[in-house]
C-alpha cells in the first residue's frame, strides 16, 4: 500500500479489484477525508484491455464537480498520468448494499422503499444533466451509518455533454435491461430497469433471474417475465410488486416514463404499509416539502438539505407549540391539520396547511420575545428549524428561505391593505 497518493496521505486499503484498488486517504491542507479510486497501472498497460479501462477512468473523471446532489457520492477531483492515474471522491462512512440482498440479511420493507426512493430521485437529478448511470447495482449503492445512501461509480455512464466516445458493453448483465443487452440506444429508462432489479433482489435477497452462464441470462432477461417478489417474501404487498413488475417491464412504452412516477409509487406504497415507525420517512418529508407552496422554488437538492436541517414532529390536539412571552429560537411550517394563535387568550386566527409562524424568532436579530401564543386545533404535523442550524445550511438554502420570508410577508401586506381599505371603504358609506 502506499504511504501517499499525489498530495493525499493514505490510511487504508477499503477494497481492491480486478483494475483498480481504493483507499481511504487526508487531504493535509483541508484535513478532508477522502476515498481514492487508483487504477492499477498493470490495468491501464493490459495489450487486450488497457484502452477500455482508460475510457472508464475518463468518463467518471469527466464528471469531477458536475453531479452535486446529497445521494451521489461526490467527485472531487481526477489525475491522468502514465503511472499514477486516481479519482478523488467523497468518503461515505459505511458499505454497500451487497450484504443487504442476501435472504438471511434482509433489510426491512419500509427502509428498502425509501432507500430505493432516494435513488430514483438521485437518478432523476443525474439524467437532468444528460447523465445515464448504466451499472446500477447494490455493489454501487453506499449506505451510510445514518441510513442515507449515495450512489457512486459513474464509470459506465453515458453522458450527452461529453465530447468522447462512450464505451459500449459495459455494466453487469444481472441489472441489464433488454434494451441494454441488445446494445440500442439507451434512455434514462435502462437505469429505471436496473434499479428495478435492484429494489427485487432488497426484497427477496435473490436475483430475478437464474442462468448457468451470461447467454442464458440475457435470454431471459429479453423473453422471461419476472416473478413478483411476494412469492419469495410473502409480507411483500400485492402494490410493491406492481411496482417491480412495472419497473422491469421489458417494453419502454410499458415500464416507467420518468424517476418521478416511479418514486411516487414507492412513496404511496410505503404509506399504505401496516408499520408501526413512528418517525416520518423521508420520502413523506420530501414529498410534503415539494406540494407546500413556501418551498415551491426550491430546488431537489436544496429540498434534501432541508430535511437535514429541520425536526418535525407530530403532535395531539390542544399542545402548545408557541407560548406568549417566551424567548423564541425557532419557527414552525405546518404541514397538516390547523393550529390557533392566541394573544391574552383572545382568539387571533386560525392557521392551516402550510402556514409559516413564529418566524420573528428568525427575522429578528436581537433576543424576540414571543407576542402571541400558538396551539393545536386537532392533531398537527409541523417542520421546526432552529435559526442556528439554518446559519448553517448552504448559501443557496438560505438564499430561497430569505427568498420564500419575503414573499409571504407581501402576501401579509398586501392581504392587510385590503383589509384596511375594506374597512375604511364600510366606515365611509352612509347609513340609510
Amino acid at each position: 500500500m502506499p504511504e501517499k497518493i499525489g498530495k493525499y496521505e493514505i490510511v487504508r486499503e477499503i477494497g481492491r479489484g480486478a483494475t483498480s484498488a481504493v483507499y481511504e486517504a487526508v487531504d493535509p491542507f483541508t484535513g478532508r477525508r477522502v476515498a481514492i479510486k487508483w487504477v492499477l497501472p498493470e490495468a491501464l498497460h493490459d495489450r487486450q484491455n488497457g484502452k477500455r479501462y482508460r475510457k472508464l477512468f475518463v468518463t467518471e473523471a469527466s464528471l469531477a464537480g458536475k453531479l452535486s446532489h446529497p445521494h451521489i457520492a461526490t467527485i472531487y477531483d481526477a489525475v491522468a498520468e502514465d503511472n499514477s492515474s486516481y479519482i478523488v471522491m467523497e468518503y461515505v462512512d459505511g458499505g454497500t448494499l451487497e450484504p443487504f440482498a442476501t435472504n438471511d440479511n434482509l433489510l426491512p420493507i419500509p427502509q428498502v422503499l425509501e432507500i430505493v426512493f432516494k435513488c430514483c430521485k438521485a437518478l432523476d437529478y443525474a439524467a437532468r444533466q444528460g447523465v445515464i448511470h448504466r451499472d446500477i447495482k447494490p455493489a454501487n449503492i453506499l449506505l451510510t451509518k445514518d441510513n442515507q445512501i449515495k450512489i457512486t461509480d459513474f464509470g459506465a455512464a453515458l453522458n450527452s455533454s461529453s465530447q468522447t466516445t462512450q464505451v459500449s458493453g459495459v455494466g453487469s448483465p444481472a441489472y441489464m435491461s433488454p434494451q441494454q443487452v441488445k446494445e440500442h440506444a439507451l434512455t434514462h429508462q435502462t437505469d429505471i430497469y436496473s434499479l428495478g432489479v435492484v429494489l427485487f433482489q432488497l426484497l427477496t435477497g435473490r436475483l430475478p433471474f437464474h442462468a448457468g452462464n451470461n447467454y442464458s441470462l440475457i435470454q431471459h432477461i429479453i423473453n422471461t417475465e419476472a416473478p413478483p417478489p411476494s412469492r419469495f417474501r410473502p409480507e411483500v404487498t400485492p402494490g410493491i410488486d406492481a411496482i417491480v413488475a412495472r419497473a422491469m417491464h421489458k417494453a419502454t412504452e410499458s415500464r416507467y416514463q420518468t424517476w418521478e412516477q416511479f418514486s411516487f409509487d414507492l412513496a404511496n406504497a410505503f404509506g399504505s404499509l401496516n408499520s408501526k415507525i413512528e418517525l416520518i420517512p423521508d420520502s413523506e418529508k420530501f414529498n410534503t416539502l415539494r406540494r407546500l407552496d413556501f418551498f415551491r422554488r426550491f430546488s431537489d437538492v436544496e429540498l434534501w438539505e432541508v430535511l437535514e436541517i429541520t425536526a418535525w414532529h407530530r403532535h395531539a390536539k390542544d399542545t402548545v407549540l408557541i407560548r406568549e412571552g417566551e424567548v423564541g429560537t425557532s419557527f414552525f411550517i405546518l404541514t397538516e391539520g390547523e393550529v390557533k394563535v392566541t394573544k391574552r387568550a383572545r382568539l387571533l386566527n386560525i392557521l392551516r396547511s402550510g402556514a409559516c409562524f413564529g418566524e420573528m424568532a428568525h427575522l429578528t436579530r436581537e433576543k424576540f420575545i414571543r407576542s402571541a401564543s400558538v396551539s393545536a386545533l386537532s392533531q398537527i404535523t409541523v417542520i421546526e428549524i432552529t435559526s442556528e442550524r439554518l446559519h448553517r445550511a448552504s448559501e443557496n438554502c438560505r438564499h430561497q428561505f430569505d427568498g420564500a420570508f419575503l414573499g409571504m410577508l407581501v402576501d401579509r401586506l398586501a392581504l392587510a391593505n385590503t383589509r384596511v381599505s375594506q374597512l375604511l371603504a364600510e366606515r365611509s358609506t352612509p347609513v340609510a
